[in-house]
Order: structure tokens, then C-alpha cells, then sequence
């Protein structure tokens, strides 16, 4: 960041303003290069993160002006951000907190594949043209992402977020550091969870949704985490507003499986229990969860002393054994164990809000009771394109 840069820009610009406005302008100066340098310093999510912000506003006037020096692209980093609008306007009596609303996104190997690209583009244009936040809101944008990604997202997600009604900040961390962080945490539960036959060491960030409790600032409360394959139909800010409904004990909020996925991983175990519900369709069964949509209450996740407890290896391998179960899927066969056995760490989602449209299972032995699983009554809030399915178009 060019410090340097900035306090000269402002610098220069005092020249135009009478003698009362100065000590004003300079003030400004001072503390933009502030929190710029001491800020830079207090990174802790990931150490190599590079955060990038800016407001709606301040974009459209730049390209509404005709000003040669101003660029309205994310990289353009100089601008005063989001944050730094709204809490000088609380330091000059706004009454008002600012509020982040933090979501994350996958975003590793995009740049190699033609189709990521356009599921990505499907899921952040539904998005942006379907949300709505106040003033005082800001939608913070994670993504983990490799090099070739990253830089493929600085290029591209100014032209979807350039028609944001709302403010947003982007930061995009890098998974090599992210995978450090959760390999030791994980290691025993991807025995039980990945495709591979052992606990490969790339495979730990497919659970990053289990641990990110323990890796992600303590200031930050709540995160939704959501895949690429997604259409929005409503705002984004309504689904935040699932964690005001989380029943005590919940640390998660996330959808039923609607395939018959773990009817089928649970063979064994239904075999031998034959009263069981375990795999049964809803809304009487427990046919297990899809973590296409996920909300994470990190701060209950933190304090629950139950669900930090399922994370210790014996006690994986104690359910695994109990439930006879081999999964491929990562977190998401994680969540679906432990709510087999510990259904209250969980507040489960209408189905509107992860609408899934795969239909794999139905012609893979399961088509006398497909439908028992796939039908989903009442609004349609977010399309999941899950297993390349074609989503419809609005």
C-alpha cells in the first residue's frame, strides 16, 4: 500500500481549501495512513490475506466522472473503504454501530475450470441482484483461494459487483495457510470422511466448516458458508436472519439431504436396527444434512463443550464405528453423523433455502422412494446446482 502516496494526494488537495478546513483535511490524512499501517498489522484470519474494500457509491462516481486518475477495480485499493465511511460518520455522532455480515466461498482451482467460472458467476450475480442491507451494513466476501484463483477473481468480480446496491469488502485467503492451520484438527475425522483411503493433507479444507471456530478471529460471531453452484431468488440478508431462530444448544444451521445419499451410507447400520429412522425421508426420518448452505453461530461453537468434544479422534472413530459409516463428502458427513446422535447441535433449514436439484439417486436404485426425499413445499429462496445440475433460469 503506498503510504506515502496518500499522504501526498491529501496533501496536495489542502491547497484548495480555506484556512479553517485545513487542520480538518490533515486530520483525515493522518488517520487514513493510521488505519491503513497499524491495521495491516492485525490480520489474523490468514496471515497472507489481502483485503480488498470499497463502497458502492464511491464506485459509481467514478465512473460517472470523467476523472483519468481514478480506477473503479477492486485493485484500487487508495480509495476510503466501507468501514472508514461509516464509522467517521459514527465518530461524528452517528449513534449506530457498523454491522458485518461475513460470508465464504471455496474458490480454489476456478481458474482451471471453464464451469466453476460460470456457476461462480451465476451464484454472485443471483446475489448481488437480490440483496439488500441497510447503510450501515457491509456484506464481507470470503474466499479461499489458490494464486491462479485469486488473481482471477480481482479480475472478474468488479463487473458482478458492480451493480451493488449495498457495501461490501472482498478478502481472499490463501488455502496453503488455511490447510496448516486445520490438518492437525482434522486429521483423525478425514479417515472417516474423504474420498481417499487416508487423511491426505490437501483434503483438511474440506473441513474447514468443522474447525473454523478455532482459526477465525473471536470478534467474528457468525459466517455463512456457502458452494459456488448456487442461484439466488431472495436477499441474502434474510438468510442471516436464521441465526435469531438457532434453538439453545445449536451451533449450526443447515438443510436436510434431499437424495437418498444416506439411506444408502447408513445400510449397514439400518440393516441391524430396523426400527431405526436413521436415513428415513422426512419429515418423520433423518435423512441426513447437505452442506451447500451452511451457517456457522461461531461463537456458539466456541463455547459448546459437547460439539468441541465430537472433534477429538476418539470420539469420531467411536461414532463411526457405532454408526458404521464411511463417508466421502467431508464436513458434510461430519454433520451428518453427529446430528444422527446429537440432533440439537443443529437448526435445520427450510428447504427453500437449499433447494437441491440433483436427481442422481433416482436412477441409481432408488427410484420407488426418490421422491420422498426430493419434494420440497413452499418458497424458493436459493437453487443448489449440485452434481452439475442445470439451474432454472428465473
Amino acid at each position: 500500500m503506498g503510504y506515502q502516496r496518500i499522504f501526498c494526494d491529501n496533501m496536495v488537495r489542502l491547497s484548495t481549501f480555506r484556512s479553517y478546513q485545513i487542520v480538518l483535511v490533515f486530520g483525515a490524512a493522518l488517520a487514513v495512513v493510521a488505519f491503513y499501517y497499524f491495521g495491516s498489522e492485525q490480520e489474523n484470519f490468514s496471515s497472507t490475506t489481502k483485503r480488498i474494500k470499497q463502497t458502492q457509491t464511491i464506485q459509481n462516481s467514478n465512473r460517472n466522472e470523467a476523472d483519468p486518475s481514478a480506477d473503479p477495480r477492486l485493485e484500487q485499493t487508495s480509495r476510503r473503504t466501507a468501514r472508514e465511511q461509516l464509522e467517521k460518520r459514527r465518530a461524528e455522532g452517528g449513534s449506530e454501530a457498523v454491522q458485518h455480515y461475513h460470508i465464504l466461498m471455496m474458490f480454489t482451482k476456478v481458474d482451471k475450470s471453464k464451469a466453476l467460472q460460470e456457476k461462480f458467476e451465476i451464484a454472485m450475480r443471483s446475489m448481488v441482484k437480490h440483496a439488500r442491507f441497510l447503510d450501515k451494513e457491509i456484506l464481507v466476501f470470503h474466499f479461499v483461494s489458490d494464486e491462479g484463483s485469486r488473481e482471477l477473481g480481482q479480475k472478474i468480480l468488479p463487473e458482478f459487483l458492480q451493480d451493488a446496491s449495498f457495501q461490501y469488502e472482498v478478502e481472499f485467503h490463501d488455502v496453503t495457510e488455511l490447510t496448516e492451520k486445520l490438518f492437525p484438527i482434522v486429521k483423525a475425522m478425514q479417515l472417516h470422511f474423504s474420498a481417499g483411503s487416508g487423511a491426505y493433507y490437501s483434503d483438511a479444507i474440506f473441513f474447514l466448516s468443522v474447525a473454523m471456530h478455532r482459526i477465525v478471529p473471536e470478534d467474528m460471531k457468525h459466517i455463512v458458508q456457502l458452494d459456488l453452484d448456487l442461484k439466488f431468488r431472495s436477499n441474502i440478508k434474510d438468510l442471516f436472519e436464521e441465526f435469531g431462530q438457532f434453538p439453545p444448544g445449536a451451533v449450526i444451521g443447515i438443510a436436510q439431504e434431499m437424495q437418498p445419499v444416506y439411506r444408502h451410507t447408513f445400510w449397514q447400520y439400518r440393516r441391524e436396527n430396523p426400527k431405526t429412522k436413521v436415513g428415513d425421508p422426512p419429515p418423520d426420518g433423518k435423512p441426513g444434512f447437505n452442506s451447500g448452505v451452511m451457517l456457522l453461530d461461531l461463537e456458539a461453537m466456541r463455547q459448546s463443550t459437547l460439539y468441541n468434544r465430537l472433534l477429538e479422534p476418539e470420539q469420531v472413530a467411536k461414532l463411526a464405528d457405532q454408526y458404521h459409516f464411511r463417508g466421502h463428502l467431508g464436513d458434510q458427513d461430519f454433520f451428518t453423523m453427529i446430528g444422527m446422535e446429537y440432533p440439537d447441535l443443529f437448526h435445520v433449514l427450510a428447504c427453500g433455502w437449499n433447494r437441491q436439484l440433483c436427481t442422481w439417486w433416482m436412477d441409481h436404485g432408488y427410484g420407488d422412494v426418490f421422491e420422498l426425499y426430493y419434494q420440497c413445499v413452499g418458497p424458493i429462496h436459493v437453487y443448489h446446482g449440485n452434481c452439475n445440475t442445470p439451474i432454472p433460469d428465473d
